[in-house]
């Protein structure tokens, strides 16, 4: 827990902090949780997803904040794919007890540089009518990819983890043109709400571990686990 701060600002937090998974307090960082925090104070305020593009050196790091849905990731990363930007870190943090709030960092680049200015706001503008229900992110991705074309050399793999106590979903796959998009579609498809994300790229592939609740923030069985991982896999492949 952050030190220097009034007791009060501890307690908010304390009280914040029980929405999320048991691991949160324990391995995120108080910097993060406060971040997280005054993330959390401006969506309340403003009653509208946060959405803050800054540079980083020569990548954007996208700030974004709003309530958990299954759709959430797929708009999102639908957005950045139908932009060419490249996602090189990713950082995902939702709560598994109401309000159901999600912070997400993506660090992005496009052609090798942080976003100019005028494309971190056409960023913006698409996300929230991403979010809006006016931005047809399958149609504009259509233009630019094959949305029926499988990805190639698909893994994925299902287990409960001992530390974080969730069940979670490996995808592991080549790198190639809409890879996160078709990885958050087909979770959405399986009606998956994930609360924690790692993100390995590594000598051509990807690796996600996406840690998940099942339909209506339900926890999922070991069985039907391995029947998601499977239908996952079967969607990516485009079998």
């Amino acid at each position: 827990m952050a030190s220097g701060l009034k007791t009060s600002t501890l307690e908010l937090l304390k009280r914040f902090n029980q929405a999320f998974p048991q691991f949160y307090e324990q391995f995120v960082s108080s910097e993060i949780q406060l971040q997280n925090l005054r993330l959390a104070y401006r969506l309340y305020k403003t009653r509208r997803a946060v959405i803050e593009l800054k540079s980083e050196g020569n990548k954007t790091a996208l700030h974004f904040a709003y309530r958990n849905q299954s759709f959430l990731l797929s708009d999102i990363f639908g957005v950045l794919a139908a932009y060419g930007l490249n996602i090189h870190s990713l950082s995902l943090y939702g709560q598994i007890r109401p309000p159901m709030l999600v912070f997400i960092k993506l660090l992005v680049s496009r052609s090798s540089k942080a976003l100019t200015e005028k494309t971190a706001d056409n960023v913006t503008r698409a996300l929230r009518e991403a979010l809006g229900g006016r931005f047809e992110v399958e149609e504009m991705l259509a233009v630019e990819f094959n949305l029926d074309a499988g990805l190639e050399q698909v893994q994925t793999e299902f287990y409960v983890d001992p530390v974080f106590h969730l069940p979670a979903l490996v995808v592991e796959a080549d790198n190639q043109p809409g890879l996160f998009y078709k990885v958050m579609y087909a979770v959405w498809q399986e009606d998956l709400l994930v609360v924690n994300a790692n993100l390995l790229v590594w000598r051509g592939r990807t690796r996600l571990i996406l840690y998940l609740l099942g339909p209506n923030e339900s926890p999922i069985p070991e069985y039907l686990g391995h029947k998601i991982a499977e239908g996952v896999r079967t969607r990516l492949l485009g079998a």
